[in-house]
């Protein structure tokens, strides 16, 4: 689709939507009583921290370190790389032959690795440890049970509760929190998921860590709702992930959200290069789809700057591995993701860069309002070319699809909004996202 054509829709419909009614709006549902808690020890990476380890019996040295896959569009495919984030004791210490060891501990790597997180790198976590001549690569939440044995500090507790999936904030107690229990056990508050769109609340639990190193949920609490006002950017296929911040600061929080899934849009525009050259797509859509996430990587940092000056840090979005599939899932994801949603996203972020009272959001939303129309854009170019090699039973279920997807836009985006983010931020009430939403169903998705 030409970008000039979708330039000229949004202008219509942000000329028909001028009443901007103020609703503010509620959190989450609730979370656990924190009295008691105390909060999760940390690196300086924001990993839990490994120097009070109760490691029995006891290693010489113990290393936290990182599994980065780099996705620099450049390298085909990208690489690993292992970063050490936080080291205790000291290597070799005990070793018959230390040159050896400190080799073999320069070399240890491991292919897996727990807690797995993606923001323009995808990360997981392993121990590497020494003790006498014997160098070791611990890299499941099994293998860390076996390691810690019995759990008796609040970062064997932590730990074990990050390695089984549960997300850790270093400062945020509804996020991240420890307290001993009187029989010994520990219990963790942890979060997983993201609060964007129907049915992708932020989720608190609570996690019991006994002595023994088993994970038990105990609670689980919704603490944000889902919004479909911060659908900005393409979701990748096997989305996970964690949004930080909370109401105490809505601009932070969104701002959180929005850097969290512009991260997460370079996973999706990757993978779609990859299947547009699966199933033989022309090379100007590859390159487009390229070109795009080397922007949503701008986006993110953007994006990241405005979180970290309204107080709060975007956490890494985490993408789960998923097979390449065919073409008519391709094509469905497609219209879903870029026709509905990505097309509206891109239109509030016009919105914005003419609404928002903050001088540097307005400076960032031209950018990006700019970018997120070329890519809304690419994907009518795709849904173009994709029909044409659909039956007619596919190209029936991807009008459908398209239709369910607004039908769920339309009831996301009649959440309230925060008045903070209606002035300073510049996003549309729900009155005015519905009016947005008219246009486009009138003129585009008819």
């Amino acid at each position: 689709m030409n970008t000039n054509r979708l330039r000229q829709l949004f202008s219509r419909a942000l000329r028909a939507s001028l009443a901007t009614p103020l609703v503010l709006a509620g959190c989450g549902t609730g979370s656990t009583n924190l009295s008691g808690y105390s909060n999760v020890e940390c690196t300086p990476q924001g990993a839990p921290a490994i120097d009070d380890l109760s490691i029995q019996p006891a290693q010489d040295y113990v290393a936290l370190r990182a599994i980065s896959y780099n996705f620099d569009p450049v390298a085909d495919p990208p690489g690993p790389t292992y970063e050490t984030q936080a080291t205790t004791g000291e290597a070799c210490a005990t070793a018959a032959d230390a040159p050896a060891c400190q080799t073999a501990l320069e070399n240890a790597r491991s292919t897996d690795g727990f807690h797995g997180a993606c923001i323009q790198v995808c990360s997981n976590y392993f121990l590497a440890t020494t003790r006498g001549d014997e160098v070791k690569a611990w890299s499941t939440l099994e293998s860390l049970q076996q390691l810690i044995g019995t759990v008796d500090t609040s970062q064997d507790a932590a730990l074990l509760a990050f390695a089984a999936g549960y997300s850790l904030s270093c400062d945020t107690l509804e996020r991240g929190a420890v307290k001993r229990n009187k029989d010994g056990s520990f219990n963790v508050v942890g979060t997983k998921g993201f609060a964007c769109g129907e049915g992708s609340d932020l989720i608190q639990y609570v996690v019991r860590v006994s002595t023994n190193g088993k994970v038990d949920e105990l609670e689980d609490h919704v603490l944000e709702k889902g919004n479909g006002n911060c659908a900005v950017g393409r979701r990748p296929v096997g989305l996970q992930g964690t949004v930080a911040g909370g109401c105490e600061d809505a601009l932070g929080h969104y701002f959180a959200q929005t850097a969290h899934l512009e991260a997460a849009s370079i996973h999706a525009f990757l993978r779609l290069r990859e299947e547009l050259a699966l199933h033989g797509a022309e090379a100007a859509l590859q390159d487009a789809a390229l070109a795009s996430a080397v922007d949503e990587v701008l986006h993110t940092e953007m994006t990241g700057r405005l979180a970290r000056r309204f107080g709060a840090t975007p956490p890494p979005p985490s993408v789960a591995a998923v097979p390449p599939r065919p073409l008519d899932e391709v094509a469905l994801d497609n219209a879903v993701e870029g026709c509905v949603r990505e097309t509206y996203g891109a239109l509030v972020a016009h919105h914005q860069a003419l609404h928002a009272r903050d001088a540097e959001v307005r400076e960032a939303m031209v950018r990006i309002a700019e970018d997120e129309t070329r890519h809304a854009g690419l994907s009518w170019d795709i849904d173009r070319w994709v029909r044409s090699r659909l039956s007619a039973p596919e190209q029936e279920a991807l009008r459908e699809a398209r239709k369910r997807a607004v039908a769920l836009l339309r009831a996301e985006v009649a959440v309230p909004v925060d008045a903070a983010l209606v002035t300073e931020a510049g996003l549309p009430t729900p009155e005015v996202a519905l009016a947005l939403l008219d246009t486009l169903e009138q003129e585009l998705w008819a």
